[in-house]
């Protein structure tokens, strides 16, 4: 089988999904690109050999020639886009976050509940990432023994001007409280949030520190910095009863200059983490084809949601805000 599949939204990381589609996955027909800027989808369109290039999202949600939707557009246009999706019964990777607010989050899941059947995949990509795989594989082994605490850092080369505080929370740190999810399979109960004082007080934004306690008791902590100042970093270890495990970045090469052995760090996250959109990829395509539920789940996107949203409480009021979730419905279990 071949899934036709039509972009929303062709900015870095839509340009970025199309031309993985086109170069490097299986099974696969970029038929269209759309984006409010057409031009920017002609471009798009050209380089990737896609067919159809459109200002209109609906047109690419409602043609009967796509079968599947990957929604990389601004956030806030998420919610109403994926339900368009379900609604028309497609397949649809949505980029995160699943939908601006938790509530709206809630309004995707209950389309799915309502329809049946789960056809939203959400874009947390480190779940594919060879490194963290091999980490989960390990801890389910049981060979370390149960864990205790999980140490994840996460550190970029510095914040565009419209970055802020809030945003280290929604949109960078989010990806810690999904993978510390799927690694520890239980959900984060707890948050407080720490300013740690900086010099540089005219910084876009500074760094912030998480802490989590889970459902069980254990501790996830999350350093976050998004002007780091020497390249996108990011780092985890867990400590288990029995051992530790750490999370290892790919390597392509070493230098040695003027007495120094180093090695080079990615200016951005779609380097580092370039496998693991791939293999994000090509698993939504291959599940398409046979039917399985594969990578974060709308009730993941909305969980993550929710855990941010009590981060945001927490750094802007201090103390420990306890993180409620609505039940799970069975659909996801």
């Amino acid at each position: 089988m071949t899934v036709a599949v039509g972009i929303i939204g062709a900015g870095v990381m839509g340009a970025d999904h199309a031309n993985t589609l086109a170069s490097s996955v299986a099974g696969v027909r970029l038929l269209a690109i759309c984006d409010a800027d057409l031009r920017r989808a002609e471009t798009t369109a050209t380089a990737t050999g896609a067919e159809i290039a459109t200002k209109d999202p609906m047109a690419i949600i409602n043609d009967p020639a796509i079968d599947a939707v990957l929604i990389a557009s601004p956030d806030q246009t998420h919610h109403d886009l994926t339900l368009a999706c379900i609604a028309a019964r497609k397949p649809v990777l949505c980029e995160k976050p699943l939908a601006p607010t938790a509530k709206q989050c809630l309004d995707v899941i209950a389309a799915e509940v309502s329809l049946g059947r789960r056809l939203v995949q959400v874009g947390y990509m480190r779940r594919f990432d060879p490194a963290y795989v091999e980490i989960k594989a390990k801890l389910k082994s049981g060979q370390l023994g149960s864990p205790i605490i999980l140490h994840c850092i996460h550190r970029n080369l510095s914040a565009p001007p419209w970055f802020d505080s809030k945003m280290s929370i929604t949109n960078s740190a989010v990806h810690e409280m999904d993978i510390s999810r799927w690694l520890l399979e239980e959900e984060l109960a707890t948050v407080q949030v720490f300013r740690p004082t900086t010099s540089n007080i005219d910084a876009t934004v500074g760094p912030v520190f998480l802490v989590f306690e889970t459902s069980s008791g254990r501790i996830v902590d999350v350093e976050n910095n998004n002007n780091g100042g020497y390249g996108y970093d990011v780092r985890g270890e867990l400590v288990c009863e029995k051992g530790t495990i750490s999370l290892r970045s790919p390597i392509n090469s070493e230098f040695n200059l003027h007495l120094v052995q180093g090695v080079s760090y990615p200016s951005d996250w779609r380097q580092r983490f370039a496998t693991a959109y791939r293999l994000q990829l090509q698993e939504w395509v291959r599940s398409i084809g046979t039917g399985a539920n594969v990578g974060a789940s709308a009730w993941d996107g909305y969980a993550a949601s929710a855990v941010a949203e009590a981060g945001l409480e927490a750094l802007s009021q201090g103390g420990s805000r306890k993180i409620t979730l609505e039940p799970r419905p069975p659909l996801y279990s």
